[in-house]
């Protein structure tokens, strides 16, 4: 016979003792529905009710009350054993960030931290999945989003702004255009909000865009090969632009409405390391909003001879 899953016993363990779906979730960090699967799943491996579900909550069955008092203690004994070993995992950051901004903001900076912690272990993984925090594997995340995820804390680190950019090689091929003529230039991302910026300032969109990506990455690297003209995002083209790679074709830009945040469970508040880096990513935070916002680094419009 399998053993029975560890983690359907400490939902039901939490479940047990919340009297009440919605509570022990939310002490889990699931949905009431991924709760409500993993107690119908150890139901039905042992074959028997664990709870009544009525109007003021749950109400442990006979055999739920008996399964409760074998199993609950045992689950007390196991995360007091664990709890020594804790104190060596506050000094392991698990991080998850998006690759266009680990790439282009976040592991720039980093070396600063390092600096500043050196008893602390960092553990970067990039990826666009999205972070399941119910596992246990990352105390926070770096998310680009409306700031809203479901029972996590979400802390704004700065706006996001929008401007197309383009490399030289594709400028020397072609007289830079004016804001009404960026629509007869070869664009590229049709899923990027190119109708807004047209909206905003003018000209047309073209018939058809010269390719799409599934990535931002992706798009960035065709821009730099002079494939054709992005909607760039300042946090990931400011050292492009910076550097002479790429060039914003004017100084208007345009808000997104998506912003960077950094985004952790409730429970990562008593992680050492991880209020460590989110006091030192908050200060990174306000410091590049300030140099973005100071007047020498806004892009300002070529005075006509």
């Amino acid at each position: 016979m399998e053993r029975t899953p560890l983690n359907a016993l400490q939902v039901f363990v939490t479940a047990a003792r919340a009297q009440n779906m919605t509570r022990a979730a939310e002490r889990l960090h699931l949905t009431v529905s991924a709760l409500s699967h993993q107690v119908r799943l150890l139901e039905e491996r042992l074959n028997c009710r664990l709870f009544v579900r009525g109007p003021r909550g749950l109400k442990l069955t006979v055999e739920g009350d008996l399964l409760l008092q074998r199993v609950g203690p045992q689950l007390d004994a196991i995360e007091s054993a664990l709890r020594p070993l804790c104190m060596r995992s506050d000094r392991v950051l698990s991080l998850s960030a998006l690759p266009s901004m680990a790439s282009s903001w976040l592991v720039p900076r980093l070396p600063r931290f390092v600096a500043r912690h050196p008893d602390l272990e960092i553990n970067l993984d990039s990826s666009i999945e999205r972070v399941d925090f119910a596992d246990g594997r990352f105390v926070g995340a770096l998310r680009y989003g409306a700031g809203q995820w479901n029972g996590l804390q979400a802390e704004l680190l700065f706006e996001e702004w929008l401007t197309p950019v383009a490399s030289p090689q594709l400028l020397r091929r072609r007289k830079r255009p004016r804001l009404d003529q960026l629509g007869d230039w070869p664009l590229l991302c049709p899923d990027d909000p190119w109708p807004r910026w047209f909206e905003q300032f003018g000209g047309r969109e073209p018939a058809r865009y010269v390719a799409t990506f599934s990535d931002s990455e992706t798009a960035q690297r065709a821009t730099l090969e002079g494939m054709g003209v992005t909607l760039g995002r300042a946090t990931m083209v400011r050292p492009l632009i910076e550097s002479g790679r790429l060039v914003a074709l004017f100084p208007e830009r345009m808000q997104s409405r998506y912003a960077h945040y950094l985004v952790y469970p409730p429970r990562s508040a008593e992680h050492a390391g991880f209020k460590a880096f989110r006091s030192w990513l908050l200060e990174e935070a306000a410091a590049f909003v300030h140099r973005a916002d100071a007047p020498s680094a806004r892009p300002r419009a070529k005075k006509s001879r």
